[in-house]
Order: structure tokens, then sequence, then C-alpha cells
């Protein structure tokens, strides 16, 4: 009797784990066994070697983080005395030496976290290192769990806008305040997906803050089908701009085409004529004391007048010329109607408030974004025209100071053309205008994005002043290289990779991110999407009928010069 249980115990079969145990042993054994030793010890970095089986054994893991272990782009974490360094693993070379199942790598420490004695789990992330491993110091594999912990939002306002490389469920987020208040700047080549990327990122700033103030040049008119429901679209047809808002320096961009000796002595002309129209207005009399940069409505026939009056008091011996070379590009920027946006008559009158208050959403209204359309803009002006309105950012933080204002963003499409480098130099007033703001906009409050594909084109000194820099697929090793010098050290490995990113992915580092991270955009609806789908060759040349009259209406436009 007392036999029969363990009879039948020995007769029965034993009990088969699930395939689903068994992966799941698997991917615990290879998170818990070393993949490699820490060889030598730097400030920002280390040399590991990496056992070759190991890397092998990981491979073939489930878990997508594993699965990467060792890889050039990956992180490995490095067990210390109280905790857990992750780094990143930069470049990878065979050692020679020995049986050749080894590989050193090279690697940049990213931060450290304290370990939970019970589960042996990361937590408390942060960035920087504290205390150093030792030579001899094993590595593991960082395990989706661990990402998990690190990326994971310490509590401070945040936008989610992808997924994590290489896991497919951890969410990337963006700090809004520590990335707008130290600037930004979205990288990358012409059709790696970066305007539907910025357009990404600014909708979900709209939707966290839905009474923000942003306002975007957009040179091509991409951005207007993106924002139509979230923000307010302004072009020459709508924009309306004062042109009595320009300030000297910006006057003498658009009305003065001189050079040399010529150029000081138009200026001169300028200068004393501008600023007594100014003082013709009622305005200017209730204020007593303005300058030449003061924003005073005037009339422009009193500046042509006051020219002709000046020509006329002349004596014989001096040259006429400067005077008639004003009056006539004032005479020809009125008759223009590419120019009426702003040298329009009905332009006179004191709407600066209006005018400031429509660009800069206040009140927003629920549309938090104002697009400047400057693609219908004369390309001799467009310059001047996002001078002015940077200018009025800057000017309007300053002199708003001792009220309790919102911040504003500047965000700037193809800013290379604005803030070019010094190579590239106009002496247009922008470059120096959004140059000031790069520097000193944030004490305050003003905010600059700056979107490029040609990174070493932009002035260096307005690139460095961007606190978080998101990089896409950089095809050209220049503008890889600028960006590089620009990128803090411990981003390095990550850098390495953006030759080699697919389209809308990217590398975000700097103040808007806990630490380096390489993101997957999320898709965009169809509705939010910026007009910048390139065209179907094929298509459309296949699709034939009705040229004809195409022709037509666009040189019917061409003509009208949009008037």
């Amino acid at each position: 009797m007392n036999e029969m249980p363990g009879n039948q115990f020995a007769n029965a079969a034993p009990v088969q784990p699930t395939e689903a145990e068994m992966r799941a042993s698997r991917s615990a054994d290879n998170a818990s066994q070393p993949i490699g030793v820490v060889l030598e010890i730097a400030g920002s970095g280390s040399q590991i070697a990496l056992d070759l089986l190991r890397l092998n054994d990981c491979m073939a893991d489930t878990d997508p983080s594993i699965a990467l272990a060792g890889q050039v782009g990956s992180q490995v974490k490095i067990k210390t005395q109280d905790g857990w360094l992750l780094a990143s693993v930069r470049n990878q070379r065979q050692d020679r030496r020995g049986d050749g199942n080894a590989v050193i790598a090279n690697i940049d420490f990213m931060g450290e976290g304290l370990e939970e004695k019970l589960t042996g789990k990361i937590h408390s992330f942060r960035r920087g290192v504290t205390r150093y491993p030792i030579p001899g110091a094993l590595c593991y594999p960082a395990t989706t769990e661990d990402l998990r912990q690190i990326y994971a939002s310490d509590g401070r306002s945040s936008i989610q806008i992808g997924t994590v490389y290489p896991t497919t469920d951890i969410r990337a987020g963006m700090y809004i305040d520590a990335m707008l208040g130290k600037h930004f700047a979205l990288l990358g080549s012409t059709g790696t997906g970066k305007s539907t990327s910025a357009a990404l990122i600014l909708h979900r700033i709209c939707e966290a803050a839905p009474q923000g103030h942003i306002l975007m040049i957009d040179p091509h008119g991409e951005y207007s089908a993106a924002f139509r429901n979230t923000g307010r679209i302004f072009d020459v047809s709508n924009l309306q701009m004062p042109y009595w808002l320009m300030n000297f320096e910006e006057h003498c961009e658009v009305l003065l085409k001189s050079t040399g000796n010529d150029l000081q002595n138009d200026k001169d002309i300028l200068a004393k004529c501008l600023l007594a129209a100014r003082q013709k207005n009622r305005l200017a009399e209730t204020m007593g004391k303005i300058t030449v940069d003061s924003p005073i409505p005037y009339l422009l026939s009193d500046l042509t007048n006051l020219v002709q009056d000046a020509m006329g008091k002349l004596d014989k011996a001096t040259n006429t010329a400067p005077f008639m070379r004003i009056k006539t590009k004032i005479d020809e920027l009125k008759q223009d109607p590419r120019y009426q946006f702003m040298f329009s008559g009905m332009l006179v009158g004191d709407t600066m408030a209006d005018f400031i208050g429509k660009i800069f959403r206040m009140p927003s209204d629920g549309s938090p974004i104002a697009i400047i359309d400057v693609s219908g803009v004369p390309s001799d002006i467009t310059s001047t025209v996002v001078a002015v309105l940077s200018r009025l950012v800057f000017d309007f933080a300053i002199w708003s100071r001792n009220e309790s204002t919102s911040p504003i963003l500047l965000v700037c499409e193809e800013a290379h053309r604005y803030v070019p480098s010094e190579k590239n130099a106009d002496g247009n007033s922008v470059g120096r205008v959004l140059s000031r703001i790069a520097k000193e906009g944030r004490k305050y409050g003003i905010s600059l994005g700056l979107i490029t594909q040609r990174p070493s084109d932009l002035a260096e000194g307005v690139l460095s002043q961007c606190g978080t820099i998101i990089s896409m697929r950089l095809n050209n090793d220049r503008d890889q290289a600028f960006v590089k010098a620009a990128m803090p050290e411990g981003a390095r490995g990550f850098l390495d990779s953006i030759p080699a990113l697919r389209n809308r992915e990217c590398i975000i580092c700097g103040e808007g991110v806990s630490i380096p991270i390489r993101v997957s955009f999320d898709a965009l609806e169809e509705s939010k999407r910026p007009a910048s789908e390139d065209p179907s060759f094929v298509e459309l040349w296949n699709r034939g009928g009705g040229e004809e009259d195409m022709v037509h209406r666009t040189v019917q436009r061409w003509r009208a010069q949009g008037a």
C-alpha cells in the first residue's frame, strides 16, 4: 500500500515546459550572463572585450535589446559597486590574439543608475558618471526592461514623438521646457522626412500647450496644409505687414542698392528724411524724443516729399543722384503689386498692437501657431521680411520684461538661408537678428527652433547654442562632421550611425532628453502632414490631357505676379 504513490509518480510522464517558458528562461539566462569585460577606463568612455560566442547566443534572443547586445549603437551595462553604468558601443574590431573569439569595442558612458537589491533591476537612472568601474568589471546586455527604466519620464512635462530603437514598445519622450528653454535644431538631408517630423513635433507641442505662442517662418509654403486646422496661415494675401515697422537698417536693405561711398551718402540722406517723416506723426509729438528706428507710422508720400525738398535745397555743385535713387525706389515699391502686402497705402494706420497680437497668437484662441508663408514674397526682400518678424519677436520680449508675458517659440525652416556661415554671409540683418536670439533669447523667454538640411552652411555659433539636436540622416561628410562637433561627447557612438538612419529615424541628444536616444518617429495623420511629398514622375508623366489650358493659366498668373 505504501509503495503505490511512489510507483504512480515514477510512471508519470515529466511535465514539459512550454515554448514560451523556454524562451523566457533563455532570455533570462542571456540577461544574467556577462558578455564581456572592461579592459581600460577613460573619462568619457572605455574599451571592453566582448565574447563572440556569447554575442552569438544573444542574437537569437526574443528581446530585441538583448539580440543587439554588443553591436555598434547598442547599449551595454557595467556592474559598479552600488549599481549599473550604462554605455553605448561606438565601434568594434576583432581581437586577433588568442583563439579569435574576442571582439574589442570602444564604448561611451551615458549615465548610471542604482540597483534594486532583490531583483537586480536599474532604478533612479541619471545622466553622467560619478563612480567609474575598474578594469576587469563585467559587462552585461541591457534588456528592454532596463531601457524602460532608463527612458522613463522623470515627471517633467514631455511630448511623445516615437519609439526608442531597438525596442518596439518603449515610447520616446522629449522634455518640452528643457528643449525649448535652450533652443533646438532639427537636421536632415532632403527626403529623410524632415518636414513631416518637424510638423509632428510642433503638433505635439500645440496639443500639450494649446495656449502657446509659436511663430514659424515657412519659405516653401509646405506647412499650411499641416496646420490649417490648428493654426493661422499668413501669406502675401493676408499678412499686411506695415512697412514702417522696419528699423533703419532694414529700410536701407530695401531702399538702397548702391555700394561703396555712394551707399554711405544714400544712408545719410535716408536717415535724415526718415526721421523727419516719422516726426510728422501726431504719435511722435506725444512721445517726445524718437529715433530713426522707432516704430512710428509715416506716409511714404511724406518720405518722398522730404527727399524731394532736400534735393531742391542743394547748391549747383552737389550731385542729385542719391536723392533720385531713393525717390525712384520708393515709387517703384508703391507701384509694384508684388509689394502690396507691405507697402500698401492702406497700412499707414497705427496697427502695431493688432499685428503683433495676430502673428504672435496673443490671445491664441486655440490656434497657438502662426505659419508665415514667405514663398510668395519677392526674393529681393524675403530676408528683410524674415528679419523684421524675427526682430519683432526679440524687441517684444525685451520691452515686455516687466509683464507676465508668455514665452514665444520662433521656428525657422531652411535656417541656413537666413543664418549662413561666414563664407556664405551676405550681410543681411536677418543673420544678425537670429544670431542674437540664439545667444540671448532664452534670457527673455524666446525659444529658437532651427530646421535645415545643410548644417555645415549654418553659422557655427548658432548651432552650438542649440541645447537639443535632433539629427536625421545626413548624407554629406561635411554636415556629419559639423554635427558631431556640436554634439556632446557621450553621444559620439550614436552619431556614427547618422549616415545609416532610415527615413523618419533620428538621433536626439542634449537637454530635451535624459540620455541620447535613437528614435523612430510616429506616423502622422494625413491631415496633419506638410505638402512636401516628392512627385511621382512616372505617374504624372503618364497622366496626359489639359496641358494647354494649364500652361495658359500659369502664364496668366506669372504675368499678374500675384496681383
